[in-house]
């Protein structure tokens, strides 16, 4: 019995024995393996720095630009030449050009791409090429002579010393001169201000204001004018011409409505216009060298000296200035500077 007892504790130990170095066995494989995966790893890394050394070293990173499919050349800042392209194109340059109008399809296209460091990016022809490819619009001022464009320029604050300037000269054309914003895909040729001036400034014509009577002269003839007058204004005739016993009256009281439109008789030339002390606000018109009328007590005044004015124009407004008691217009027709009886002529 002990001698069996023996041999199965002695088998026991064999196979326990050979199962511990079965598992050591694969202990150590698995280190050996480890071991080389470890080292391959290494190696590996070692070699991709290695490479992306000699990379870095002899090329850059790059952005291959083209345009319809076709290359156009490098960037190194896409972001930034984008943003270029795009205030031109909603901006312009700043000067004539407003804006630039192009279809999306033309718009560059990019690919990131690695770049032999001895190569340069060419921004500035990249650019030129992708504008090239839209219409220009160009921002300019119009000078307009009664509508009519006459000259150009390229800034706001030139048309309005322009304007200004001829404003203040007394140009004849003054009142039609003006300027108009124009966005035009064709560029105008620009003139300075000197110039254009000079091209549009019209003299006002020599008027000899002296030659007009405020006198008491009367004439009751019934003289052929030669000329037609109409009606200034439409209104009660309130006083008459002639003399009476309270003086003399050497015109027509038309009563009316203060700010009524007071129109021209006739056309002619102002020879007369301001303040004329009984008469008050008073504008004198001279149709011919010898026949005149004029519109008194008037509370506003909408021509100046020398301007022509037609038949039916707007001239003053109705007032009650100087002499008066209420709004009504004082008619005048004057031959030579002696008063005649407006109601020959009109009303």
């Amino acid at each position: 019995m002990k001698a069996y007892v023996t041999k199965v504790f002695h088998s026991f130990e064999m196979v326990g024995t050979k199962g511990v170095i079965t598992i050591t066995s694969v202990l150590k494989n698995i280190v050996i393996y480890l071991r080389a995966w470890i080292k391959f790893i290494i190696m590996f890394l070692i070699g991709l720095a290695i490479i992306g050394f000699i990379v870095f070293v002899v090329y850059k990173p790059m952005y291959s630009v083209s345009l319809n499919g076709q290359f156009i050349g490098y960037t190194a800042d896409r972001s930034k030449l984008q943003k270029k392209i795009d205030n031109y194109i909603n901006s312009g340059d700043n000067k004539s050009v407003a804006f630039v109008e192009i279809d999306r399809e033309n718009l560059p296209e990019y690919n990131i791409c690695l770049l032999k460091k001895g190569l340069t990016a060419n921004d500035d022809e990249i650019f030129n090429k992708v504008i090239s490819t839209g219409t220009p619009y160009y921002k300019y001022y119009a000078i307009l002579d009664n509508g009519e464009e006459k000259y150009y320029v390229q800034t706001y604050d030139e048309a309005e010393e322009i304007v200004q300037t001829l404003k203040d000269k007394n140009s004849q054309n003054k009142d039609g001169i003006s300027y108009a914003l124009k966005y035009e895909t064709e560029l105008k040729q620009f003139s300075d201000k000197d110039t254009t001036v000079a091209a549009l400034y019209k003299e006002m014509p020599k008027v000899k204001t002296s030659k007009y009577s405020t006198q008491k002269n009367l004439d009751y003839t019934n003289t052929a004018l030669g000329i037609a007058l109409i009606r200034p204004v439409s209104g009660t005739i309130t006083s008459r011409f002639g003399r009476r016993s309270s003086g003399t009256h050497t015109g027509l009281d038309i009563a009316t409505s203060k700010g009524t439109p007071i129109k021209a008789a006739a056309s002619g030339t102002v020879i007369y216009s301001g303040w004329k002390g009984s008469y008050g606000q008073m504008v004198i018109i001279a149709h011919t060298d010898t026949i005149q009328t004029y519109y008194c007590h008037c509370s506003a005044l909408y021509v100046n000296v020398g301007q022509n004015v037609s038949q039916g124009e707007v001239i003053a407004a109705v007032g009650s200035t100087g002499n008066s008691t209420g709004p009504h217009l004082h008619l005048e027709v004057r031959v030579n500077g002696v008063a005649k009886n407006p109601q020959n002529y009109v009303y």
